[in-house]
């Protein structure tokens, strides 16, 4: 499992990307599992600050109201999986997939760090036990960036400590 910044660390263009995508729309779509198993999809939003993810202690945290349903999933089972949302079919921009195991931050003082993070990089201050947060180790990533004058998709998968493998697609 991997920090953010050791993802970033090991492979920056497609941090970079997800960055990139995330500022773009202001959405992650986060995958979770159901108590019946079926997966969800619900929207998150990233913390920003000038076109950054904003991170914790190097580490992506995710926030979100305490008792939603993407919560309790989360509580209940940690995998995940997170995209950067895009409505364009071609995907011309690229987009991100992360996979990863979510763990529920209680501890007060870490989520108070947490909420005074949120006020500086958004100006609106969450007080603790306004909202249910989660660390993120992440297990991989893979991007998908398409070249259409050489008419070629490229999709570039990364694994902590394994590096970023490449595979070029063609009609």
């Amino acid at each position: 499992m991997a920090t953010w910044t050791s993802f970033a660390d090991e492979a920056p263009e497609l941090a970079t990307l997800a960055e990139q995508r995330m500022a773009a729309s202001g959405l992650l779509m986060l995958g979770t599992l159901r108590r019946d198993g079926f997966p969800r999809i619900s929207p998150v939003e990233p913390t920003l600050m000038d076109g950054r993810l904003v991170l914790h202690d190097d580490r992506l945290w995710l926030g979100m109201m305490p008792g939603s349903t993407k919560s309790q999933d989360l509580q209940r089972d940690g995998r995940l999986a997170l995209h950067t949302a895009t409505a364009d079919k071609m995907v011309s921009e690229g987009d991100v997939k992360l996979w990863g195991v979510a763990t529920q931050v209680s501890d007060q003082p870490t989520l108070q760090k947490m909420s005074d993070d949120l006020y500086a990089a958004m100006g609106h201050r969450f007080e603790v036990g306004t909202f249910d947060a989660f660390d993120v180790d992440l297990l991989g990533a893979s991007a998908v960036t398409v070249d259409m004058e050489a008419e070629v998709m490229l999709v570039r998968t990364w694994q902590p400590g394994k590096g970023v493998s490449r595979v070029e697609k063609r009609e």
